[in-house]
């Protein structure tokens, strides 16, 4: 009971701030105000990638509000690319930013950025619509503060302090493109001193600090003096790191240009669909949000900036009220002290009698009952996907699977108690923090905070079950905060993450439920109750209207043939096999899906015009559609690339050059290559929708699925020679 109610304190009881009304105080953030710009931004809630005519009209509303605020704009259109070696694309595309100075100062300059564009898939209510419109309520509510000694308002004008630029990006979801192409100017790049980034991916829960960069300990500082309400740890930068994701932010650190980086993940499940609607987004989120940017901003305007790169921090919010941290340099210490000192606490509570075999058994437990919990895990999981035949059978409806997962841990934790010690759970988790220490120091407060609760407690209590029960509130309070957090990242399809972090707090737990009697037929019945539970989560439909499966359809002509496209989901729906023959197994066409005949090609398929000189290829295009790719195999050795004057280096393996906007159809595209062979491209343009035979296809499509990222394309298909040397 302790653990489930920490558990719903972590989820319901988190310090979050109430949204404010239309009639909020003019210098404070108010959701209401924030969501009445997204309303006039959004008219319509159409999707607006790069380069379409939705994204020029919604770059106009933007102009007319900055103009309404009496903020000097101007925007800037250029080609762009953008690529990072652990990507296997070069990204490219026409890209037009707004760019607007909020106040002049002295020194560098705050940039307060967001993207103005969206997947093809959805109008981006959330990603990143919410960012721009929290943005402009911040700005506005910044210009609202009364004058005070250290700024001075002239015209519509902030003086003082260091000056605030906008940077609305575009092509964000082209890979990055507004950004890259921002900092291309070196003085650009030498006149900023910060970044604060606002995105977002869902449409609920906190605005989570997730990223700051290397450095960032005085930057931590400042966020905890200048928001109201927390959600920050060193961990997520490192969970981050393995996501399939990046931000604007990706091309600020890697130019060395400190910042923040906010954005909000609950409800991910319509992140990228149609249903990243402005009426799905939780006003406490854009609320949070807000007080993030204005508060940041606020604190930064007076900021050495010089200053601000430091040491690293090891930090934790505690239930989004409090932010303990310390620098990471203090880490390893204090761990190998916190170990040393519960060690102490165990020989002066066992004197010279200490038995082996029962210690050792006692420090075999929590490492049993982890492994345990993650093995239970896939058990349990396992038996929902079966019974489902889906691989994430709670994708719409976890309750059912979570309760399951719980369940399960506790069973195994029931199982582990009855040999388990406080000294060997403590000393495993104070071990764990040292090690963390060297290897991956932002998870360490989750393992070091609550042992500098429970070490000094343990040496001066001897053990009695006051201490190990404040000890225990520690821990639990930390893991299953991060327990609740975790599945906003995937999830209970990351149930591995879900079951370690319950099973970390539960080892704080150990040392107090080892003194229960019943404790096997507990663990039974929580077995019992996880396997049914388990059970019902199979048998609960995977998807619904309001999380639905992502699911793509195409059409290809290629080689003279035409086909049917549909994603490789795990099994495509049957209504889609009954609307057209699709394969039985995903096949590899222009990309990899299930396949359907669809005739013979009748569109004109796109060209291009090649020229070799040496080791220099010059493609000049003739397509037609809202962008192409090319296909570049490895053994060409590519090395770099260079479209519409922007030279990107190139690795030498198997790539794809995207060009994402109409401009791209005509581009002039140069390779530079390592291989003197002949080697075959294949070129692709691609359009946004169907072709009208494929209306048959899309009312075919059940209601739980929806197209996602770039949405329902057709596409067209080429080979491309290039002669060799």
């Amino acid at each position: 009971m302790l653990a489930a109610g920490i558990w719903l304190l972590a989820a319901f009881g988190t310090s979050r701030p109430t949204a404010l009304g239309l009639d909020a105080p003019a210098a404070q953030f108010s959701a209401a105000r924030a969501d009445a710009v997204l309303g006039r931004l959004l008219d319509g809630q159409r999707p607006r990638p790069a380069g379409s005519a939705e994204n020029a009209a919604v770059r106009d509303r933007i102009l007319k509000e900055l103009a309404s605020l009496g903020i000097p704009t101007r925007t800037s259109t250029q080609m762009s690319c953008f690529s990072e070696n652990r990507w296997s694309t070069i990204s490219c595309g026409t890209v037009t930013n707004i760019l607007a100075q909020v106040s002049e100062g002295s020194g560098k300059e705050i940039v307060l950025m967001a993207h103005a564009d969206s997947v093809a898939a959805g109008p981006g209510a959330g990603d990143d619509a919410s960012g721009v419109a929290t943005i402009l309520e911040a700005v506005r509510a910044l210009k609202a503060h009364q004058p005070a000694s250290s700024r001075e308002m002239i015209g519509h004008q902030i003086r003082g302090g260091h000056p605030i630029r906008i940077v609305f990006t575009d092509g964000e979801e082209s890979g990055l493109l507004g950004a890259a192409a921002y900092l291309r100017d070196s003085e650009v790049r030498a006149r900023t001193g910060a970044v604060i980034n606002m995105e977002a991916r869902g449409n609920q829960g906190p605005s989570y600090l997730f990223q700051t960069g290397t450095g960032d300990a005085r930057l931590i500082d400042l966020y905890a003096r200048a928001v109201p309400h927390f959600a920050a740890s060193s961990l997520y930068a490192e969970i981050y790191k393995y996501l399939p994701n990046d931000t604007d932010m990706t091309p600020f650190l890697a130019a060395g240009v400190p910042g923040y980086n906010f954005a909000f993940i609950g409800n991910a499940a319509q992140y990228h669909t149609s249903l990243d609607r402005r009426e799905n987004i939780d006003p406490r989120s854009l609320q949070q949000h807000g007080e993030n940017a204005l508060g940041v901003t606020d604190a930064l305007r007076g900021a050495d900036f010089g200053a601000l790169k430091s040491g690293n921090a090891i930090y934790l919010d505690v239930l989004g009220g409090f932010l303990p941290r310390l620098p990471a340099s203090w880490s390893l210490g204090l761990s190998v002290a916190v170990f040393a000192l519960i060690a102490w606490a165990r020989l002066r509570q066992v004197g010279g009698q200490f038995e082996i075999r029962r210690s050792l058994l006692a420090f075999l437990m929590p490492p049993l009952l982890l492994v345990g919990a993650i093995g239970l895990g896939f058990g349990l999981h396992g038996l929902a996907s079966w019974i489902s035949g889906e691989p994430d059978p709670s994708f719409a409806h976890p309750l059912a699977l979570r309760l399951s997962l719980a369940f399960g841990v506790f069973a195994v934790a029931l199982a582990a108690a009855r040999a388990a010690s406080a000294a060997a759970c403590w000393l495993w988790l104070a071990g764990l923090a040292a090690v963390c220490a060297i290897w991956a120091p932002g998870i360490v407060p989750y393992f070091l905070f609550p042992c500098l609760v429970a070490a000094p407690l343990l040496l001066l209590s001897r053990g009695s079950e006051l201490a190990l029960l404040i000890a225990a509130l520690a821990g639990l309070v930390v893991w299953l905060s991060f327990n609740h957090g975790s599945e906003a990242i995937m999830g209970l399809r990351l149930h591995p993450l879900f079951m370690a972090t319950a099973a970390f707090g539960l080892i704080t737990l150990l040392p107090l439920l080892a003194k229960a009697r019943g404790l096997g037929i507990g663990a039974a019945l929580s077995l019992t109750v996880a396997v049914v539970l388990a059970a019902v989560a199979g048998m609960q439909p995977a998807y619904s209207s309001a999380a639905p499966q992502r699911l793509n359809l195409g059409y290809l002509e290629q080689d003279g043939e035409a086909w049917w496209l549909a994603d490789p989901v795990p099994h495509l729906p049957a209504s889609l096999r009954a609307a057209a023959a699709f394969s039985a197994v995903p096949q590899r066409q222009a990309q990899i899906g299930y396949a359907a005949p669809a005739g013979r090609a009748r569109h004109r398929a796109p060209q291009a015009t090649v020229t070799r000189t040496g080791d220099t290829v010059t493609l000049d295009l003739a397509a037609e559609g809202q962008g192409v790719s090319l296909q570049v195999p490895a053994k060409a050795k590519l090395r770099a690339v260079t479209v519409g004057g922007i030279t990107t280096p190139a690795p030498e393996k198997n790539l794809s050059i995207t060009c994402s906007t109409p401009d791209c159809a005509k581009a002039q595209i140069i390779l530079r290559l390592g291989s003197s062979e002949p080697f075959d491209l294949t070129l692709v343009a691609y359009a946004r929708g169907l072709p009208p035979e494929g209306d048959k296809l899309l009312k075919a499509r059940p209601v739980w699925a929806v197209p996602s990222q770039g949405g329902d394309r057709t596409l067209l298909a080429a080979k491309i020679a290039i002669p060799g040397r």
